[in-house]
């Protein structure tokens, strides 16, 4: 068995709000640090039943890139889910609503 960790320094400044988000894996593609604008972060808690988490952002993020990280998330998850529970059905709504964010956003023509 191995174990793998994950590290994340965030910045804040003196409202405590983000400046800076930098993240590593012990077992990442890269050795460096990465630099982000934004994070989301769940964790299932299945004693309560509850997810649990850490969503940041910094300053400089724009709305544009809210969007677009939102959209790609949306996509993730799709296939997340599909992977866990084989439910293709289900996967087709988180489809459409992607797709739907997308061209509300404004988006679309980027992905």
């Amino acid at each position: 068995m191995s174990t793998s960790q994950i590290k994340i320094d965030v910045t804040l400044d003196e409202k405590k709000i983000p400046e800076l988000i930098r993240w590593n894996a012990t077992d990442g593609e890269f050795d460096e640090p990465r630099t982000a604008r934004s994070m989301l972060l769940s964790f299932w808690d299945p004693e309560e039943q509850n997810t649990l988490s850490i969503d940041l952002w910094t300053k400089e993020l724009t709305v544009e890139e809210m969007n677009i990280h939102f959209f790609q998330v949306i996509k993730k998850l799709c296939g997340t889910y599909l992977k866990a529970t084989n439910n293709k059905e289900m996967e087709e709504l988180f489809i459409n609503f992607g797709n739907n964010f997308a061209k509300k956003s404004g988006i679309a023509k980027k992905d």
